[in-house]
């Protein structure tokens, strides 16, 4: 098969303090650097909005990457929608681009490249309540007839992959599950760093750390209430419940909760705001264990990332946590408080159930690794376009 031009569609790139930099924007940060360099043979093109990109991002960049760059402001969602559906096609075109990818769910309605999505989750499917309206009509309809017209949908996870075969109607064949993968920032490190770190930030106990974006589906308010019931036990005084995460949507009731509950002023729940990802990988070094207890995941990277540290992780049981930490984490019920509340309280009180854990999450942490991801994905690719090529040659013999 002949060299190929591939696009990728990164105007979810985000280099912002926003929810935009969560998990979205790494798995399009990551796949942009590494699928150039796995698959030398193929040119890749970005295209990416009109923000200014770190100068490191753009020394990294390899031979067989460019950057087409909109000068629009496609940090706004309708402007990025717009141009979407209106100028991508037509970029697609001009770039004599032989392959489309749209790393998060959406697909323009009209391409002259055959089109591979990824769809990260169907959230808006099982928690309509939690969108906006006319969000969650967007991605309803836009998400469900991308899957449908598309030449292969991948997934983050076998129980997303589920989803969409159940539930937007994509014949089986046409998904492939390419898991997500942890960076390799994300390791042990060294005790003398930690101290000094948790001096530079003023942690003086253990804590109980969550990181993710504050929005209604991360069941973020039972975790503080759960916090909340071990909070008086004497063996526990020192710990406190740290929040690290940009504020998504329908964030409120979290800060209210830690509010009433005494938490806030007495300085038992602090919340970081959005973490710098230089800072990331100290916090959840530091950490005593990492709590995730979210009603529903495509994936999951922050208890991944948090175990490839080194860290105990405790997740709900629902959806693709239980697929990406395995037998190394303890799973619990995202609606049973008392069930959190007695999790939390077992590891901090059981040293070597906590070092086991420890080490479980590291051997688990290793099976994910970004540079995997991206060679699963350009195997899609090829796969896709073998055929695509193999039919064509079929319909041209005489």
């Amino acid at each position: 098969m002949p060299p190929m031009r591939i696009g990728i569609n990164a105007h979810l790139l985000a280099f912002t303090s926003n929810y935009r930099q969560a998990g979205l924007s790494r798995y399009i940060y990551e796949l942009v650097q590494q699928l150039p360099v796995v698959d030398p043979q193929n040119h890749y093109t970005a295209f990416v909005g009109n923000g200014d990109i770190p100068a490191g991002f753009l020394a990294a960049t390899p031979s067989n990457l460019s950057y087409s760059r909109s000068r629009l402001p496609t940090v706004k969602a309708p402007v990025r929608i717009a141009w979407e559906q209106t100028i991508l096609p037509l970029a697609t075109a001009r770039e004599r681009i032989d392959l489309l990818f749209c790393p998060v769910n959406v697909r323009p309605v009209v391409s002259t490249a055959p089109v591979i999505i990824t769809i990260h989750d169907v959230i808006f499917l099982h928690y309509p309540a939690a969108f906006h309206p006319l969000k969650r009509l967007y991605l309803k309809a836009m998400t469900g007839w991308s899957a449908r017209h598309s030449a292969h949908v991948i997934t983050v996870s076998e129980a997303t992959r589920r989803d969409v075969i159940s539930m937007l109607g994509v014949p089986p064949h046409r998904v492939t599950t390419v898991h997500n993968g942890v960076g390799s920032q994300f390791c042990p490190i060294p005790i003398e760093e930690q101290e000094v770190f948790k001096r530079q930030k003023g942690i003086d106990g253990r804590t109980i750390l969550y990181v993710g974006t504050l929005e209604p589906r991360k069941n973020v308010s039972t975790l503080i209430e759960a916090f909340a019931a071990i909070a008086a036990d004497p063996e526990l005084n020192d710990v406190k419940l740290i929040i690290g995460g940009s504020k998504g949507w329908y964030y409120d009731e979290i800060f209210a909760t830690a509010e009433r509950l005494g938490l806030t002023a007495s300085g038992r729940v602090q919340f970081l705001g959005r973490v710098p990802d230089e800072e990331l990988p100290l916090w959840y070094n530091i950490a005593t264990l990492c709590a995730y207890p979210s009603l529903y995941e495509g994936f999951g990277l922050p208890p991944l990332e948090a175990m490839a540290c080194g860290t105990p992780a405790i997740v709900s049981d629902r959806s693709a946590l239980p697929e990406v930490v395995g037998a190394a984490g303890l799973l619990v019920d995202p609606e049973d408080t008392k069930g959190w509340s007695e999790a939390l309280s077992r590891v901090l009180k059981n040293e070597s159930l906590a070092a086991e854990l420890g080490r479980k999450a590291l051997e688990q942490a290793a099976r994910f690794s970004w540079e995997r991801t991206a060679r699963e994905t350009a195997a899609v690719f090829r796969k896709v376009m073998s055929a695509r090529h193999r039919r064509r040659r079929r319909k041209s013999r005489p």
